[in-house]
């Protein structure tokens, strides 16, 4: 939200610091997140000062160029070379000094002291277009009589610079999303800190507004009722459309909003002023004679401004010419109804809509623009009318145009103001500190509320209709607080502790702890929504859609169901890096699945029939090392994740000698494996298919593991690490190449090794693996290294050769294998 200084300083006369009113929103709750400072004219003409042309002659040395004295007030005239033609004595002008800059076609140029043509120059005498005042360039820039010399040019041209706030607003404040609701705060903040700058807020008068004629009589007529509790409207005939005056332009732009023409720009000023949406209708397009706030069937097609074909449903609330909808209330205008430059009469609308209403419509289409945020939120429904007789005046102003309807007001739901019940002593509970009555009146009533009745440390408050937020005890102490000041209140000297019992093993503390482990180790965390498309369960036959979980009232078509599985969202972010040229990725990811249990009914509890799982997701595509003199950069693959999800297993205390791998057979998986632990399976790793790459446009292989926290926690063993010395005794290494048949795995040989020799197998890996037709087209061969050590005392040869043999003649008994020589 920007809210410009300049722009603030016509409801509250103060003359602070622009810092110092940042300070001040901030501590009053409106955090104020930036401050930038606007320049009407860019550089402020900073160095930019009047002077009196004393003497003009030609230049010896140039047929178009002149030599100037001038004197701009200090007491010693500066010798300046001149090239307009209009340049003569005792004229005043604009003189940029040594040192200025000039910003001529947004190209900056410094005045320097020089010589042209042989002659000094300690200055320039400049034209509207270099002074960024004007267009022209035919000649310098010729001032009054009057003007006084040695003025900068800042003061006699009144340029003013302005400082815009950027807020960030909370999703309650909608009484904040205007100029006036900022100032009522700012000055509810200086009063409670009787700040000399403090006053009365100063809010535009509508005592001028009157009615010019009955010459454009509408209607107004609202069968939807519950959806719009107040409308109101009035016409204005005869109006010019043409560009906005400079100062309406320039509120606007200090607010962000790009200038259109001066009938919208009003409605836009109005909104940035008020807070309250206006639409101006065309009002040759309401042929019926009448406005009608309906309603229309489901199904019905609408063409927005935008110019898209939209199909509305039986919820959206339509601002019609009879029975032809000509706008979606409160969100977005139709393509017909707008004002254009042909308009000479509009129908002025102000509305108080139903706020449930637009925000369903503007999620269900897609739509959310200034108007529908504020809508959405609630607006002041008491000042429908006011806002709408200041806009009808302003637009009277700037187009020429006259009143010529009484101002229609229809009240279909009248507003009833909040009662709040509000004890002194619970709200200095709540606060820690007895502010004194007094203090807390005078900011009660600075923000509008009502002292209805006070009874000792009683108070019966009447809230503000713009605060529709603000209903219960505890919102009044928020707002008595806020403006009073969070760093008013004193840190006591008592200080308060409690123990807490956390539960064992710490879930947190094994993230951050696998989290360390993973981004030493390059990854890179990655966070994403939980929410997901349910196109991707149509298109994924094994996502089970009857186990998903929809949403009622989803953010968008896009985000509509509760995610099954982590790959979706670690895919799309793979694909957002890749467009962006980052193909080498190491992800990881903690993140909840959600699941329906389809066979329990509706009436059944909740936390039985919906079901949230904690995942740890590993994702690796591209190159894992880089190229460099000693190598090639090398790919990260299956078994580079394998290691990695292996040492998290083992982090957390897995005995790895347990873990079994079997083959995945999940289609999500060209290649895969599932990690089982005690018959129970603890996850999946494996290379993600083909048609799924394709599906999300990723050119190159990925690797995908997920694993199932809360599982990993139940067998996490919470052993110390230990430290033991040195084996006295070496170890032994031997090496031994066995042709097996293809569907044996290696997994299963090196379990059937340390279950065959227990005590002095310490270690098994694979060094190599062939195949070809010397062994059997349905063969392979498995080249590895078994270390033994006994730690009582050395290894003789009849002992390591009996231990090969056991191993051997195991081999050959369970899966059929030979010894290759």
């Amino acid at each position: 939200m920007k809210i410009s200084y300049k722009w603030l300083r016509q409801y509250l006369d103060i003359q602070l610091d622009a810092k110092e009113v940042a300070q001040l929103l901030t501590d009053s709750g409106l955090e104020v997140e930036g401050i930038e400072k606007i320049e009407s004219v860019k550089g402020g003409l900073a160095g930019i000062v009047i002077g009196e042309v004393l003497t003009c002659t030609k230049h010896p040395n140039s047929d178009h160029l002149s030599l100037t004295t001038v004197d701009i007030g200090n007491g010693e005239p500066l010798h300046i070379v001149c090239g307009a033609p209009n340049v003569a004595a005792g004229q005043k002008v604009a003189v940029a000094t040594i040192g200025a800059t000039l910003y001529f076609k947004d190209d900056p140029l410094v005045i320097k002291r020089s010589k042209i043509r042989g002659e000094l120059s300690e200055g320039m005498i400049c034209a509207e277009d270099e002074l960024g005042l004007g267009v022209s360039h035919a000649g310098i820039l010729v001032l009054p009589e009057g003007a006084p010399v040695g003025v900068m040019a800042k003061e006699y041209f009144n340029i003013k610079d302005d400082y815009v706030f950027e807020i960030g607003l909370t999703p309650n404040r909608t009484d904040a999303t205007s100029h006036i609701g900022v100032a009522r705060d700012l000055n509810a903040a200086l009063i409670s800190r009787d700040h000399p700058a403090s006053g009365k807020l100063k809010l535009p008068a509508i005592d001028l507004f009157k009615v010019h004629n009955h010459n454009l009589e509408i209607d107004v007529e609202v069968p939807a009722g519950e959806a719009c509790p107040r409308y109101a409207g009035v016409t204005i005939t005869g109006i010019r459309i043409a560009p906005s005056p400079d100062w309406l332009r320039n509120f606007l732009l200090a607010a962000g909003i790009r200038p259109i023409n001066n009938v919208v720009d009003i409605t836009n000023f109005i909104l940035m002023e008020s807070g309250q949406p206006l639409h101006a209708f065309d009002a040759s397009g309401i042929t019926s004679g009448k406005v009608v706030v309906k309603k229309l069937a489901s199904g019905t097609k609408f063409v927005t401004l935008d110019g898209i074909e939209r199909t509305l449903t039986d919820e959206d609330l339509m601002i019609c010419n009879g029975d032809e909808p000509m706008c979606i209330g409160g969100v977005f205008g139709g393509l017909k109804s707008g004002v254009n430059d042909s308009t000479t009469s509009i129908f002025l609308e102000s509305a108080c809509f139903d706020p449930g209403t637009i925000r369903r419509t503007s999620k269900y289409h897609g739509l959310h623009t200034d108007a529908s945020f504020r809508f959405e939120r609630g607006v002041d429904p008491t000042t429908t009318v006011d806002i709408l007789k200041r806009a009808a005046l302003l637009i009277c102003e700037v187009t020429g145009g006259m009143v010529s309807s009484e101002i229609i007001d229809v009240v279909s739901k009248p507003f009833k103001p909040a009662n709040i019940q509000v004890d002194l002593i619970r709200v200095a509970a709540l606060i820690g500190k007895r502010i004194p009555d007094e203090k807390v009146l005078v900011i009660l009533e600075s923000l509008d509320f009502k002292i209805l009745e006070k009874v000792g440390d009683q108070l019966l408050l009447e809230a503000p209709a713009y605060r529709i937020d603000v209903t219960r005890e505890a919102d009044v102490t928020e707002e008595i607080l806020r403006i009073y000041g969070y760093n008013n209140i004193e840190i006591g000297s008592r200080f308060s502790a409690s123990f807490s019992f956390s539960q064992k093993p710490d879930s947190e503390k094994l993230r951050n702890k696998i989290s360390d482990q993973l981004s030493s180790n390059g990854f890179n965390e990655i966070m994403t929504l939980s929410l997901s498309k349910a196109q991707y369960a149509a298109d994924f036959p094994w996502i089970d859609t009857q186990r998903s979980v929809d949403l009622a009232n989803p953010l968008s078509r896009e985000l509509n169901v509760m995610r099954q599985t982590l790959l979706f969202s670690g895919l799309e972010t793979i694909l957002l890096n890749q467009n962006r040229k980052r193909s080498n990725l190491k992800l990881y990811e903690f993140g909840k699945i959600y699941k329906r249990n389809p066979e329990l009914p509706v009436n059944a509890l909740v936390t039985d029939r919906f079901n949230e799982e904690l995942m740890l997701s590993i994702f690796v595509t591209g190159s894992v090392t880089k190229n460099t003199w000693k190598g090639s950069a090398s790919e990260g693959d299956f078994y580079f994740v394998h290691s990695h999800v292996k040492r998290v297993l083992s982090v957390l205390g897995f005995d790895l000698l347990k873990l079994k791998m079997v083959s995945s057979e999940h289609p999500m998986f060209s290649q895969g494996i599932d990690f089982t632990y005690k018959r129970e399976r603890l996850g999946s790793l494996g290379l993600i298919c083909p048609d799924i790459l394709r599906y999300f446009d990723l050119r190159q292989g990925v690797v995908y593991g997920e694993l199932y926290w809360e599982k990993l926690l139940r067998y996490h063993q919470n052993g110390s690490i230990k430290f033991k010395e040195l084996p006295r005794f070496p170890e032994v290494k031997r090496d031994l190449a066995l042709v097996i048949d293809k569907g044996v795995t290696y997994s299963s040989l090196e379990e059937l090794a340390y279950q065959t020799e227990p005590g002095l197998l310490k270690h098994v890996s694979l060094f190599d693996i062939y195949e070809g037709e010397k062994i059997g087209a349905d063969k392979k061969s498995y080249a590895m290294t078994f270390t033994l050590l006994d730690t009582e005392k050395t290894l003789t040869d009849q002992m390591i050769e009996r231990v090969m043999e056991r191993l051997i003649k195991a081999f050959e008994s369970k899966y059929g294998a030979s010894v290759r020589r």
